[in-house]
């Protein structure tokens, strides 16, 4: 996913905070799952009237993850999940920050991946690294609301919300959308016809 923990010293990064370059980062990271991660997203290109900062549910879908565990949906979780910066580079991306994010993915073996993007870069940057995880074995979705983006980089499955920009996991405090859009990741992970497949739910 493509938010970064929340640091004091770089400014406003909460909820209608303006656009803030300092809060940028820059180098993959991982981070456990049963932390108490405070992550904001301060993107130039997300849709700040409508982007809920205070549920970070609708753009991180950590919680539905969990319940999908507890309700034996899906096995097991990694114990980390992990953050990709957004460079505007191709190359920085699939040379260098890919093939981290892939290396602390093996030592955590795991077995597939759902990456969610936020801004128009995040969606570039998501969809490059879900071709390269698969190059290595690892089926990806993308829970995504740039369509032309993701579809345009030829990622593999895409899970289209018709969200704005910041909401591209399910709608904000609606724990049952949140769940249903999950679900219909997990589905299209498991019955995907051919590549390039798009898949957009009912939520509105």
């Amino acid at each position: 996913m493509v938010a970064v923990p929340f640091d004091i010293n770089k400014g406003p990064q909460g909820p209608g905070a303006p656009y803030n370059v300092a809060a940028k980062f820059y180098d993959p990271y991982s981070r456990s799952i049963n932390e108490d991660a405070d992550l904001r997203i301060a993107h130039v290109g997300i849709d700040r009237r409508n982007a809920n900062m205070l549920d970070s549910n609708c753009w991180f879908p950590l919680d539905a993850a969990k319940r999908a565990v507890a309700s034996g949906r899906i096995q097991s979780l990694s114990k980390h999940f992990y953050g990709l910066p957004t460079n505007r580079s191709q190359r920085h991306t699939l040379e260098i920050d890919a093939g981290l994010i892939l290396s602390k993915m093996r030592a955590d073996q795991v077995d597939l991946a759902v990456l969610i993007p936020n801004c128009p870069i995040c969606h570039q940057s998501q969809s490059l690294l879900a071709r390269y995880l698969e190059a290595a074995g690892i089926p990806t979705v993308i829970m995504g609301a740039a369509k032309d983006i993701v579809e345009y980089c030829g990622a593999p499955r895409l899970l289209f919300s018709d969200f704005p920009l910041g909401n591209a996991a399910a709608l904000p405090s609606n724990i049952e959308a949140q769940d249903s859009n999950f679900e219909l990741a997990l589905r299209l992970l498991e019955s995907a016809p051919g590549p390039r497949t798009t898949v957009q739910p009912p939520l509105v």
